[in-house]
């Protein structure tokens, strides 16, 4: 499994889709995955510590865990499949391990709220990871850096398009700061 960090949540300027930019620890891989507006405001909500005057959906999640205590060791993003991302939440309970199907989204709210591990399982990024084709220096204009994805077997890149497309109309000049 790889270890990520959420990079971004991006904006289509264009359609207003958003996506979470997950970014490996030990590379220059980028893995991207649409999710909804709902979720993508629940991870930013926390990721830019705002206060909220009431619980929100992944807040009470959290709290229940906390009262049964049940501790989330990780989440995996375990599969893509027809375009799908599908995740599981691990949970440690009285010493069982539990795997819990959820949607990548979901996890990924959960895991920035209790700080756990993001794990990829190796073959979705081997499948669906992008990586910038130029290094970056602070003298390059990201604008310019083609973004290509590693598919090495594929010459019909068309079930993956949508988020070439996608990638293509986001606005990526701040990719690299780490403020």
């Amino acid at each position: 499994m790889v270890e990520v960090t959420i990079d971004s949540i991006r904006v289509s300027l264009m359609s207003q889709h958003r996506i979470v930019i997950l970014k490996d620890i030990d590379s220059e891989r980028y893995l991207t995955i649409w999710i909804g507006s709902c979720e993508a405001d629940a991870i930013t909500v926390k990721l830019q510590d705002v206060e909220v005057a009431r619980p929100m959906t992944h807040d009470l999640l959290k709290t229940m865990l906390d009262q049964m205590n049940a501790n989330v060791a990780h989440i995996v993003i375990r599969e893509l499949r027809n375009d799908v991302f599908y995740a599981y939440i691990v949970i440690d309970r009285d010493g069982q391990e539990i795997e819990i199907d959820s949607r990548p989204s979901d996890a990924l709210a959960l895991a920035v709220r209790l700080d756990v591990p993001i794990f990829v399982e190796n073959d979705v990024m081997d499948e669906a990871a992008i990586t910038p084709e130029n290094d970056v220096t602070d003298d390059d204009e990201l604008d310019d850096i083609d973004i290509e994805l590693e598919d090495d077997e594929a010459e019909d890149d068309t079930d993956l398009s949508a988020f070439a497309d996608f990638m293509d109309s986001l606005d990526l000049d701040d990719l690299g700061d780490d403020d």
